[in-house]
Protein backbone atom coordinates (compact mmCIF):
# COMPACT_ATOMS: atom_id res chain seq x y z
CA UNK A 1 0.00 0.00 0.00
CA UNK A 2 1.39 3.40 -0.95
CA UNK A 3 1.53 5.75 2.02
CA UNK A 4 -0.08 9.13 1.45
CA UNK A 5 1.41 10.90 4.47
CA UNK A 6 5.02 9.68 4.54
CA UNK A 7 6.37 13.18 4.83
CA UNK A 8 4.88 13.63 8.30
CA UNK A 9 3.10 10.44 9.41
CA UNK A 10 5.33 7.44 10.10
CA UNK A 11 3.53 4.12 10.47
CA UNK A 12 4.87 1.17 12.44
CA UNK A 13 6.09 -1.52 10.00
CA UNK A 14 3.10 -3.88 10.27
CA UNK A 15 0.33 -1.30 10.57
CA UNK A 16 -0.19 -0.93 6.83
CA UNK A 17 -0.83 -4.66 6.54
CA UNK A 18 -3.27 -4.67 9.48
CA UNK A 19 -5.14 -1.71 7.97
CA UNK A 20 -5.38 -3.49 4.61
CA UNK A 21 -6.77 -6.59 6.36
CA UNK A 22 -9.40 -4.43 8.11
CA UNK A 23 -10.47 -2.65 4.92
CA UNK A 24 -10.20 -5.45 2.38
CA UNK A 25 -10.92 -8.64 4.34
CA UNK A 26 -13.20 -7.44 7.13
CA UNK A 27 -15.14 -4.51 5.63
CA UNK A 28 -14.55 -5.43 1.96
CA UNK A 29 -14.74 -1.77 0.99
CA UNK A 30 -15.70 -1.20 -2.65
CA UNK A 31 -14.77 1.55 -5.09
CA UNK A 32 -16.99 4.62 -4.78
CA UNK A 33 -18.18 3.92 -1.23
CA UNK A 34 -18.26 6.61 1.47
CA UNK A 35 -16.36 5.82 4.67
CA UNK A 36 -16.69 7.93 7.84
CA UNK A 37 -13.91 7.57 10.45
CA UNK A 38 -14.47 9.07 13.93
CA UNK A 39 -11.40 9.39 16.12
CA UNK A 40 -9.58 11.45 18.78
CA UNK A 41 -6.37 13.53 18.92
CA UNK A 42 -4.52 10.62 20.52
CA UNK A 43 -1.32 9.24 18.97
CA UNK A 44 -2.29 5.57 18.63
CA UNK A 45 -5.83 6.04 17.33
CA UNK A 46 -4.73 8.86 15.01
CA UNK A 47 -2.00 6.75 13.42
CA UNK A 48 -4.41 3.82 12.98
CA UNK A 49 -7.02 6.20 11.52
CA UNK A 50 -4.63 7.49 8.88
CA UNK A 51 -3.50 3.97 8.01
CA UNK A 52 -7.17 2.98 7.58
CA UNK A 53 -7.72 6.19 5.55
CA UNK A 54 -4.92 5.20 3.16
CA UNK A 55 -6.22 1.64 2.80
CA UNK A 56 -9.69 3.01 1.98
CA UNK A 57 -8.19 5.30 -0.69
CA UNK A 58 -6.32 2.34 -2.17
CA UNK A 59 -9.66 0.50 -2.37
CA UNK A 60 -11.07 3.35 -4.47
CA UNK A 61 -13.43 4.64 -1.81
CA UNK A 62 -13.82 8.11 -0.24
CA UNK A 63 -12.78 8.43 3.43
CA UNK A 64 -13.53 11.33 5.78
CA UNK A 65 -11.91 11.61 9.23
CA UNK A 66 -13.73 13.54 11.98
CA UNK A 67 -12.07 14.33 15.32
CA UNK A 68 -13.52 14.86 18.78
CA UNK A 69 -12.04 14.89 22.27
CA UNK A 70 -12.00 11.48 24.05
CA UNK A 71 -15.30 10.49 25.68
CA UNK A 72 -16.09 8.24 28.65
CA UNK A 73 -19.06 5.89 29.15
CA UNK A 74 -20.99 8.83 30.63
CA UNK A 75 -20.17 11.47 27.98
CA UNK A 76 -22.12 12.47 24.89
CA UNK A 77 -20.70 12.23 21.40
CA UNK A 78 -20.22 15.57 19.60
CA UNK A 79 -23.21 16.58 17.49
CA UNK A 80 -20.95 17.02 14.44
CA UNK A 81 -20.16 13.30 14.45
CA UNK A 82 -23.83 12.37 14.86
CA UNK A 83 -24.64 14.77 12.01
CA UNK A 84 -22.03 13.13 9.79
CA UNK A 85 -23.39 9.71 10.70
CA UNK A 86 -26.90 10.84 9.74
CA UNK A 87 -25.68 11.33 6.16
CA UNK A 88 -25.69 7.49 6.13
CA UNK A 89 -22.19 6.64 4.90
CA UNK A 90 -21.69 3.13 3.56
CA UNK A 91 -19.15 2.40 6.30
CA UNK A 92 -18.67 3.88 9.79
CA UNK A 93 -15.48 3.32 11.79
CA UNK A 94 -14.86 4.49 15.36
CA UNK A 95 -11.25 4.45 16.58
CA UNK A 96 -11.38 5.98 20.04
CA UNK A 97 -8.95 6.54 22.89
CA UNK A 98 -11.86 5.84 25.25
CA UNK A 99 -15.42 5.67 23.84
CA UNK A 100 -17.39 7.12 20.97
CA UNK A 101 -19.85 8.70 23.40
CA UNK A 102 -23.61 8.51 23.72
CA UNK A 103 -26.18 10.01 21.35
CA UNK A 104 -27.79 12.90 23.23
CA UNK A 105 -30.87 13.30 21.01
CA UNK A 106 -31.54 9.57 20.56
CA UNK A 107 -31.44 8.96 24.32
CA UNK A 108 -34.09 11.66 24.76
CA UNK A 109 -36.13 10.51 21.74
CA UNK A 110 -35.19 6.96 20.76
CA UNK A 111 -35.49 5.72 17.19
CA UNK A 112 -38.14 3.04 16.78
CA UNK A 113 -38.09 0.23 14.23
CA UNK A 114 -40.92 -2.24 14.65
CA UNK A 115 -41.05 -3.22 18.33
CA UNK A 116 -37.49 -2.15 19.06
CA UNK A 117 -36.19 1.23 20.13
CA UNK A 118 -32.62 2.47 19.72
CA UNK A 119 -31.00 5.14 21.88
CA UNK A 120 -28.17 5.56 19.37
CA UNK A 121 -28.17 6.71 15.75
CA UNK A 122 -25.40 4.22 15.06
CA UNK A 123 -27.42 1.27 16.38
CA UNK A 124 -30.51 2.52 14.55
CA UNK A 125 -28.74 2.69 11.18
CA UNK A 126 -26.77 -0.51 11.75
CA UNK A 127 -29.18 -2.88 13.47
CA UNK A 128 -32.56 -1.21 12.88
CA UNK A 129 -32.46 0.01 9.28
CA UNK A 130 -29.42 -2.07 8.26
CA UNK A 131 -28.18 0.75 6.04
CA UNK A 132 -24.54 0.85 7.14
CA UNK A 133 -21.75 -1.46 8.24
CA UNK A 134 -18.56 -0.88 10.17
CA UNK A 135 -16.44 -1.50 13.22
CA UNK A 136 -15.58 0.26 16.47
CA UNK A 137 -12.39 -0.06 18.48
CA UNK A 138 -12.59 1.61 21.91
CA UNK A 139 -9.17 2.18 23.55
CA UNK A 140 -7.39 0.48 20.66
CA UNK A 141 -3.59 0.61 20.51
CA UNK A 142 -1.25 0.13 17.60
CA UNK A 143 0.26 -2.97 19.25
CA UNK A 144 -3.14 -4.59 19.69
CA UNK A 145 -4.35 -3.67 16.20
CA UNK A 146 -1.20 -4.99 14.52
CA UNK A 147 -1.15 -8.25 16.51
CA UNK A 148 -4.82 -9.25 16.76
CA UNK A 149 -6.43 -7.93 13.54
CA UNK A 150 -4.46 -10.02 10.98
CA UNK A 151 -5.74 -13.47 11.99
CA UNK A 152 -7.11 -16.62 10.37
CA UNK A 153 -10.61 -15.27 9.69
CA UNK A 154 -12.01 -18.43 8.05
CA UNK A 155 -11.16 -20.45 11.18
CA UNK A 156 -12.49 -17.74 13.49
CA UNK A 157 -15.77 -17.54 11.60
CA UNK A 158 -16.27 -21.29 11.73
CA UNK A 159 -15.67 -21.42 15.48
CA UNK A 160 -17.84 -18.37 16.19
CA UNK A 161 -20.66 -19.91 14.16
CA UNK A 162 -20.41 -23.26 15.95
CA UNK A 163 -20.80 -21.56 19.31
CA UNK A 164 -23.64 -19.40 18.01
CA UNK A 165 -25.59 -22.42 16.75
CA UNK A 166 -25.51 -24.00 20.21
CA UNK A 167 -26.45 -20.79 22.01
CA UNK A 168 -29.29 -20.10 19.55
CA UNK A 169 -30.77 -23.53 20.29
CA UNK A 170 -30.27 -23.34 24.06
CA UNK A 171 -32.95 -22.64 26.64
CA UNK A 172 -30.40 -22.04 29.41
CA UNK A 173 -26.66 -21.83 29.98
CA UNK A 174 -24.53 -22.65 33.02
CA UNK A 175 -21.01 -21.28 33.54
CA UNK A 176 -18.59 -22.59 36.18
CA UNK A 177 -14.88 -22.36 36.86
CA UNK A 178 -12.31 -23.39 39.44
CA UNK A 179 -12.31 -20.01 41.19
CA UNK A 180 -15.95 -20.22 42.25
CA UNK A 181 -18.00 -19.00 39.30
CA UNK A 182 -21.30 -20.86 39.15
CA UNK A 183 -24.14 -19.08 37.38
CA UNK A 184 -27.09 -20.14 35.26
CA UNK A 185 -29.39 -18.02 33.10
CA UNK A 186 -32.13 -18.39 30.52
CA UNK A 187 -31.58 -17.91 26.78
CA UNK A 188 -34.84 -19.15 25.27
CA UNK A 189 -35.94 -16.80 22.50
CA UNK A 190 -32.56 -15.06 22.38
CA UNK A 191 -30.20 -15.25 19.41
CA UNK A 192 -26.46 -15.06 19.84
CA UNK A 193 -24.32 -12.48 18.07
CA UNK A 194 -20.99 -13.17 16.39
CA UNK A 195 -18.10 -10.74 16.24
CA UNK A 196 -16.08 -12.71 13.70
CA UNK A 197 -14.59 -9.84 11.72
CA UNK A 198 -17.00 -10.17 8.79
CA UNK A 199 -18.50 -6.70 8.40
CA UNK A 200 -18.98 -6.87 4.64
CA UNK A 201 -22.74 -6.26 4.32
CA UNK A 202 -25.09 -3.54 5.62
CA UNK A 203 -26.31 -4.39 9.11
CA UNK A 204 -23.04 -6.03 10.09
CA UNK A 205 -20.65 -4.53 12.63
CA UNK A 206 -18.46 -5.25 15.63
CA UNK A 207 -15.02 -4.82 17.09
CA UNK A 208 -11.60 -4.98 15.56
CA UNK A 209 -9.77 -6.89 16.92
CA UNK A 210 -12.68 -9.32 16.55
CA UNK A 211 -13.24 -12.81 17.87
CA UNK A 212 -16.18 -13.61 20.13
CA UNK A 213 -19.68 -15.02 20.19
CA UNK A 214 -22.03 -13.44 22.74
CA UNK A 215 -25.61 -13.54 23.93
CA UNK A 216 -27.89 -11.51 26.21
CA UNK A 217 -29.40 -13.53 29.09
CA UNK A 218 -33.17 -13.36 29.28
CA UNK A 219 -34.02 -10.49 31.62
CA UNK A 220 -34.41 -11.50 35.24
CA UNK A 221 -33.16 -15.08 34.86
CA UNK A 222 -29.48 -14.97 35.89
CA UNK A 223 -28.87 -16.65 39.26
CA UNK A 224 -25.64 -17.54 41.01
CA UNK A 225 -22.09 -16.28 41.47
CA UNK A 226 -19.58 -14.76 39.06
CA UNK A 227 -15.93 -14.53 40.07
CA UNK A 228 -14.12 -12.07 37.83
CA UNK A 229 -10.44 -13.07 37.79
CA UNK A 230 -8.88 -11.65 34.63
CA UNK A 231 -9.65 -8.00 33.95
CA UNK A 232 -12.71 -5.78 34.19
CA UNK A 233 -13.95 -2.44 32.89
CA UNK A 234 -14.54 0.60 35.08
CA UNK A 235 -15.16 4.32 34.61
CA UNK A 236 -11.38 4.80 35.04
CA UNK A 237 -10.49 2.21 32.41
CA UNK A 238 -9.73 -1.48 32.60
CA UNK A 239 -8.39 -3.15 35.74
CA UNK A 240 -6.04 -6.13 35.71
CA UNK A 241 -7.48 -8.10 38.61
CA UNK A 242 -5.12 -9.19 41.40
CA UNK A 243 -7.75 -10.08 43.98
CA UNK A 244 -10.78 -11.73 42.31
CA UNK A 245 -14.13 -9.95 42.46
CA UNK A 246 -17.01 -12.08 43.69
CA UNK A 247 -20.41 -10.97 42.42
CA UNK A 248 -23.68 -12.47 43.65
CA UNK A 249 -26.56 -12.36 41.19
CA UNK A 250 -30.25 -12.79 41.95
CA UNK A 251 -33.16 -12.30 39.57
CA UNK A 252 -30.83 -11.13 36.82
CA UNK A 253 -29.20 -8.34 38.83
CA UNK A 254 -26.05 -7.86 40.88
CA UNK A 255 -26.94 -7.89 44.58
CA UNK A 256 -23.55 -8.11 46.31
CA UNK A 257 -19.87 -7.51 45.49
CA UNK A 258 -16.79 -8.48 47.47
CA UNK A 259 -13.05 -8.51 46.98
CA UNK A 260 -10.32 -5.88 47.21
CA UNK A 261 -9.78 -2.50 45.62
CA UNK A 262 -10.90 -3.86 42.25
CA UNK A 263 -14.34 -4.70 43.68
CA UNK A 264 -14.60 -1.23 45.21
CA UNK A 265 -13.88 0.41 41.88
CA UNK A 266 -16.44 -1.79 40.11
CA UNK A 267 -19.06 -0.90 42.72
CA UNK A 268 -18.20 2.79 42.36
CA UNK A 269 -18.76 2.60 38.60
CA UNK A 270 -22.08 0.78 39.03
CA UNK A 271 -23.23 3.44 41.48
CA UNK A 272 -22.20 6.15 39.04
CA UNK A 273 -24.33 4.41 36.41
CA UNK A 274 -27.28 4.48 38.80
CA UNK A 275 -26.81 8.05 40.00
CA UNK A 276 -26.07 9.53 36.58
CA UNK A 277 -29.21 7.92 35.17
CA UNK A 278 -31.34 9.73 37.74
CA UNK A 279 -29.44 12.97 37.18
CA UNK A 280 -29.84 12.70 33.41
CA UNK A 281 -33.62 12.42 33.84
CA UNK A 282 -33.67 15.47 36.11
CA UNK A 283 -31.66 17.41 33.49
CA UNK A 284 -33.96 16.31 30.67
CA UNK A 285 -31.31 14.12 29.07
CA UNK A 286 -33.48 11.05 29.59
CA UNK A 287 -37.26 10.87 29.06
CA UNK A 288 -39.48 10.98 32.14
CA UNK A 289 -39.58 7.71 34.09
CA UNK A 290 -36.57 6.36 32.16
CA UNK A 291 -34.06 7.43 34.79
CA UNK A 292 -35.15 4.64 37.12
CA UNK A 293 -35.07 2.12 34.24
CA UNK A 294 -31.49 3.03 33.31
CA UNK A 295 -30.54 3.07 37.01
CA UNK A 296 -31.98 -0.40 37.65
CA UNK A 297 -30.23 -1.85 34.61
CA UNK A 298 -26.85 -0.61 35.87
CA UNK A 299 -26.84 -3.90 37.83
CA UNK A 300 -28.22 -6.08 35.04
CA UNK A 301 -26.25 -9.07 33.75
CA UNK A 302 -26.33 -8.02 30.12
CA UNK A 303 -24.00 -10.38 28.30
CA UNK A 304 -22.12 -13.64 28.21
CA UNK A 305 -19.31 -13.54 25.66
CA UNK A 306 -16.86 -16.27 24.65
CA UNK A 307 -13.39 -15.28 23.40
CA UNK A 308 -12.22 -16.89 20.14
CA UNK A 309 -9.28 -14.83 18.83
CA UNK A 310 -6.08 -16.94 18.95
CA UNK A 311 -3.81 -13.86 18.81
CA UNK A 312 -5.49 -11.93 21.64
CA UNK A 313 -3.81 -11.50 25.04
CA UNK A 314 -4.97 -10.18 28.41
CA UNK A 315 -3.29 -6.78 28.48
CA UNK A 316 -5.69 -4.67 30.53
CA UNK A 317 -7.60 -3.44 27.48
CA UNK A 318 -11.07 -4.96 27.23
CA UNK A 319 -11.26 -4.51 23.47
CA UNK A 320 -8.66 -7.27 23.23
CA UNK A 321 -9.05 -8.99 26.61
CA UNK A 322 -12.61 -10.17 25.94
CA UNK A 323 -11.47 -11.92 22.73
CA UNK A 324 -8.88 -14.12 24.49
CA UNK A 325 -9.12 -17.88 24.00
CA UNK A 326 -9.98 -19.97 27.07
CA UNK A 327 -11.93 -17.14 28.68
CA UNK A 328 -15.48 -15.88 28.80
CA UNK A 329 -16.79 -12.55 30.01
CA UNK A 330 -19.96 -11.21 31.59
CA UNK A 331 -21.14 -7.63 31.26
CA UNK A 332 -22.84 -5.64 33.98
CA UNK A 333 -25.25 -3.09 32.51
CA UNK A 334 -26.87 -2.78 29.09
CA UNK A 335 -27.39 -5.70 26.72
CA UNK A 336 -27.42 -6.17 22.96
CA UNK A 337 -31.11 -6.98 22.59
CA UNK A 338 -31.99 -3.34 23.32
CA UNK A 339 -34.35 -4.27 26.20
CA UNK A 340 -32.02 -3.33 29.07
CA UNK A 341 -30.90 0.27 28.47
CA UNK A 342 -28.21 1.52 30.85
CA UNK A 343 -25.46 4.12 30.87
CA UNK A 344 -22.81 1.46 31.49
CA UNK A 345 -21.67 -1.83 29.99
CA UNK A 346 -18.84 -3.25 32.09
CA UNK A 347 -17.16 -6.40 30.79
CA UNK A 348 -15.29 -8.71 33.17
CA UNK A 349 -13.28 -11.83 32.41
CA UNK A 350 -13.68 -15.32 33.86
CA UNK A 351 -10.74 -17.66 33.21
CA UNK A 352 -10.87 -21.28 32.06
CA UNK A 353 -14.66 -21.64 32.28
CA UNK A 354 -16.78 -24.68 31.64
CA UNK A 355 -19.87 -23.58 29.71
CA UNK A 356 -22.74 -26.05 29.27
CA UNK A 357 -25.86 -25.23 27.26
CA UNK A 358 -29.15 -26.99 27.95
CA UNK A 359 -31.26 -27.53 24.83
CA UNK A 360 -34.94 -28.49 24.56
CA UNK A 361 -35.54 -31.96 25.95
CA UNK A 362 -32.83 -31.40 28.59
CA UNK A 363 -30.07 -32.33 26.13
CA UNK A 364 -26.79 -30.75 27.21
CA UNK A 365 -23.96 -29.54 24.99
CA UNK A 366 -20.57 -28.51 26.35
CA UNK A 367 -19.26 -25.36 24.65
CA UNK A 368 -16.07 -24.89 26.68
CA UNK A 369 -14.49 -27.44 29.02
CA UNK A 370 -12.11 -25.77 31.48
CA UNK A 371 -11.45 -23.16 28.81
CA UNK A 372 -10.94 -25.52 25.87
CA UNK A 373 -13.36 -25.25 22.96
CA UNK A 374 -15.42 -28.46 23.01
CA UNK A 375 -18.24 -27.82 20.55
CA UNK A 376 -17.56 -29.19 17.10
CA UNK A 377 -14.53 -31.15 18.28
Amino acid sequence: MKRKFDSWMKYPPDLCHAAEVAVKQSLRVHSGERVLIATNPDEDVSIISFAIHDAVVEAGASPVIVYQQPKTQFDFCEEEIIGALQTVPDVFISLSAERLGKDRKAIQNPYVVGKRSYDSCLHYLLYGEKKIRGFWSPRVTVDSFVRAVPVDYPRMRIECQRVKEVLDAAVSVRVTNGNGTDIVFGTEGRNAFVDDGDFSFPGMGGNLPAGETFISPVMGTAQGVIVFDGSISSHLGEILIEKPITVKVRGGFVTELSGGGEAERLLETIRMGEENARTFEEMGRLPREMGKVYAKNARNIGELGIGLNPQAKIIGNMLEDEKVYRTCHFAVGSNYDEDAPALIHLDGLVSEPTIIATLPGDRQVTILLKGDLAVGK
